[in-house]
């Protein structure tokens, strides 16, 4: 079987089977299409990541805005959680710091409802956009009063 055969039979040993073929020179024999596309897909997996991780944060930020009486340690950990998983992806996709702000601002909606959802407040008592800018969003020491 060709390794562009492998690919809808048995995704482990065809990604095997093209690295073999890559590694040895062989490029000729290796399914460069689906190759491709899964090298696309990879940066699209970056990127969902990364998106996730601003929303998780957004979200902690918002609660912790919202709510001065219930801060607790364990929303300060979760902030400090997705800060830290954030510069590790920045330090991977260092391309992803040009769209940062784009990202916030497309999460913002989904961050909102999921703390809409955690508080049990209504969507009027946060902010219609994100209020922070780039630097404090990702700044280590900072939390909104």
């Amino acid at each position: 079987m060709n390794a562009a055969e492998l690919y809808d039979r048995d995704f482990a040993e065809w990604a095997v089977r093209n690295a073999e073929l890559l590694r040895s020179g062989r490029v000729a024999e290796a399914d460069l299409n689906h190759i491709a596309e899964e090298i696309e897909d990879m940066a699209k997996r970056e990127r969902r990541a990364m998106q996730s991780r601003l929303a998780r944060l957004i979200q902690h930020l918002l609660k912790w805005q919202v709510q001065p009486m219930k801060r607790s340690a364990s929303w300060q950990s979760m902030i400090a959680e997705q800060r830290f998983r954030i510069g590790k992806l920045l330090d991977d996709n260092p391309s992803f710091r040009q769209e940062l702000a784009k990202w916030i601002d497309q999460e913002y909606d989904h961050a909102v409802h999921l703390a809409t959802l955690d508080t049990g407040l209504k969507r009027d008592r946060f902010p219609s956009s994100w209020p922070y800018t780039l630097e404090q969003t990702l700044d280590r020491g900072f939390l909104p009063d």
